[in-house]
């Protein structure tokens, strides 16, 4: 049990390394242009690498096979013996993409089954057997005559003999006793060198114990090795990398009297059927859902959270002899204690989330190459800049953004920016440029998304909400009631389908994803010059800051984010429309008035409007105003989930406890909207 629960840990942390590691080689791959420097493409191999032997120590044989063919073109780059090709590039970033899906798979304990493997193969191998074209040079490299590429194992790796004279190798292989224990396996080698000709194993017994005194974590052979193949010692040394630290290997050349020829490279594979260019990369495995049971926590928060642990237990120590001791004279040392309590729990909360809270670039990441494909597919040009990745937020605030940003910035690709000729004509730079900015303004995280293009046509959007039914032609809309109308459902301005957009799906789901995290969209345009989609989303959704509200003798708590502002109502206000709906005259439009103790069955202190207050909400570009008794205090609350707890009630997001043990029910504004238009629908649309 102990074993397996060892190799779990170390499994996690092979699968968590290979993410990070793919990550590391995509955004590379994407960086690796004529100014990269050599330690580039030697990062982008060291990350193939260590994933190629991670693979192949635990058993993982079809993520060390399909890695190799990659780990042998980097291998190529970085020494300056192959050019980074446009071509190249694209194969390796397909590369990383089929990888990611196995170690994905492999992480889930499902089949290893990638379908895009072997066409990749064939096209990777394809282009090993082209010779690299003359005058053609890796970006920041230049090839060194005299000096042979450095090899790579394997049994497709070209092999190259040190030594004209040798036709082998003996090798002594003394692993260390902890060699089983650190999930080893010395078959595993074995058959790594076999590959490369004919192999006779010869294991050492000697050191066996007794069958009685058997650790089986602990390795007591060690073997000598007869290899026949004339291969290089690095590449040889490549097959013990994942064992040589820990380890004694002594490798012994075998020669022959008449040197060894070097075979001939492996005649040229056909080339796979043409493929179809897709309008992205392929879909990555979310790493949210993979990760979704842990995260990643520096140690200074730890620092911090013990401290404060420490502080707790000072402090609860220091009042308890209050409950064996009381006295009168000791009232004022009780308020100082009670009041470094709440000093300690307050910062207690603050460092709990903090824990939970990571730095955006974790969404911002997925961009560099969704900008490189969709720009390469769109036959645009575009310089994608961000700023304020260390911005942090709440980890499922994090997961849940994410899709909306992708429909976000395929938008801005497909219909914001502009083609290099279309630029060109207007007097612009050829280059699109697409922003991604995000900041902390007051409690809540800002997200920019803003593009240079030619911006919102507002006419052509009123047109086609207008001939959809969307609009009311004879209504007079302002600039921002006009751009509101992309996020309703079936809208699209695009004249064709494509695999990028034009079906009228995305942008009504962005804002609903938006308003069910507790946040809002806005959009602002101007023509010729570029659009700027402004997301505002809560810190954490762990934490509400709140309104509280009275109606009757019940208490409620809405958000403050979604208030927009409070009024007391006029009688000359506040209008009947046929079927008994009431609306609350707004400036220059009519607000539905929604009463709280007929949508949950409670008994007010007044049922007459002029007699209460009305607050003003916002959700989903909707607004009515809400009829409560009285506004209470404004203060930050813990939200407990009813669908866990009790069971999911339309209108209410969650429940909060107070001090005195009493529960306030917290109510989610867009399925109260949702759930009074569903009752006024009729007399509302009249």
């Amino acid at each position: 049990m102990t074993v397996d629960l060892e190799m779990e840990q170390i499994l996690s942390i092979f699968f968590q390394e290979s993410a990070e590691g793919l990550d590391v080689m995509e955004s590379g791959l994407l960086a690796l242009d004529a100014s990269s420097d050599r330690e580039t493409i030697n990062t982008i191999f060291r990350a193939a690498h260590s994933i190629k032997g991670g693979a192949a120590t635990f058993g993982f044989t079809e993520i060390s096979g399909f890695t190799h063919a990659v780990e042998t073109l980097l291998d190529q780059m970085r020494d300056g013996s192959r050019p980074a090709t446009t071509e190249a590039v694209q194969l390796l970033l397909q590369a990383v993409d089929v990888t990611r899906e196995m170690v994905s798979l492999a992480g889930s304990k499902q089949p290893i089954v990638a379908p895009q493997a072997e066409p990749l193969t064939r096209q990777l191998s394809e282009l090993l057997g082209r010779p690299a074209v003359k005058g053609e040079l890796q970006p920041g490299v230049a090839p060194q005559p005299g000096i042979a590429p450095a090899p790579t194992a394997g049994p497709d790796a070209p092999i190259r003999a040190a030594d004209a004279g040798v036709s082998g190798w003996r090798i002594d292989f003394r692993p260390h006793p902890s060699l089983f224990a650190t999930c080893n396996d010395p078959l595993r080698l074995f058959r790594e060198l076999s590959a490369f000709g004919d192999l006779v194993v010869h294991a050492a017994t000697e050191g066996l114990p007794a069958l009685a005194d058997m650790d089986p974590t602990q390795c007591y052979l060690h073997w000598t090795l007869i290899l026949h193949a004339p291969v290089a010692q690095a590449q040889l040394a490549e097959v013990f990398d994942w064992v040589d630290a820990n380890s004694t290997i002594l490798y012994e050349p075998l020669r022959s009297a008449v040197p060894a020829p070097v075979p001939e490279p492996p005649a040229e594979i056909a080339p796979p059927a043409p493929r179809a260019e897709t309008s992205s990369a392929m879909p990555r495995p979310s790493r949210a859902a993979a990760d979704a049971g842990s995260i990643r926590v520096a140690t200074e928060k730890v620092d911090a959270l013990i401290n404060l642990v420490g502080e707790l237990v000072i402090t609860q120590s220091m009042l308890s002899r209050f409950s064996d001791h009381y006295d009168p004279s000791s009232v004022e040392a009780l308020r100082r204690g009670l009041a470094q309590l709440s000093r300690n729990t307050r910062e207690l909360q603050e460092s709990v989330l903090k824990i939970r809270m990571l730095p955006i670039s974790f969404s911002f990441n997925r961009f560099p190459r969704l900008v490189h494909e969709l720009s390469r597919t769109l036959g645009k040009k575009v310089e994608l800049r961000l700023s304020g990745e260390n911005t942090e937020i709440d980890k499922t605030v994090l997961e849940k953004i994410g899709d909306p940003l992708v429909h976000l910035v395929r938008n801005a690709l497909d219909h914001g920016l502009e083609t290099p000729e279309a630029r060109a004509a207007t007097g612009k730079g050829d280059t699109g440029l697409l922003e991604l900015n995000a900041f902390h303004e007051g409690g809540s995280v800002i997200i920019e998304v803003r593009d240079d293009g030619a911006g919102l046509n507002k006419e052509r959007i009123l047109a086609k909400a207008q001939e959809r039914g969307l609009a009311d032609p004879a209504a007079a809309l302002t600039d921002e009631q006009i751009y509101d109308l992309i996020f309703l459902p079936g809208f699209s301005t695009a004249e064709t389908v494509s695999d990028v957009s034009g079906r009228g799906v995305g942008m009504d789901v962005v804002r609903r994803n938006i308003n069910d995290l507790g946040g809002h969209v806005h959009i602002s345009s101007r023509a010729g010059q570029g659009s700027t989609v402004r997301i505002r989303l809560p810190l954490t959704l762990a934490i509400l800051e709140g309104q509280m509200l009275r109606v009757g003798k019940e208490i409620y708590v809405i958000s403050l984010i979604s208030i927009i502002e409070t009024v007391q109502p006029r009688g000359k206000h506040t209008h009947t429309i046929p079927g008994g709906t009431e609306v609350f005259k707004h400036r220059d439009t009519y607000l539905p008035i929604v009463r709280l103790h007929d949508l949950f069955d409670i008994e007010p202190d007044a049922r007459e409007v002029d007699s209460g207050l009305l607050v003003v909400v916002e959700s989903d570009g909707k607004r009515v105003a809400i009829l409560v008794d009285e506004l209470l205090a404004q203060q930050q609350v813990v939200i407990k989930s009813l669908d866990t707890n009790f069971r999911q009630i339309p209108g209410l997001a969650g429940a909060t406890i107070h001090g005195d043990g009493t529960v306030a029910l917290i109510l989610d504004v867009p399925g109260l909207i949702a759930l009074f238009m569903g009752k006024h629908a009729p007399q509302l649309a009249a």
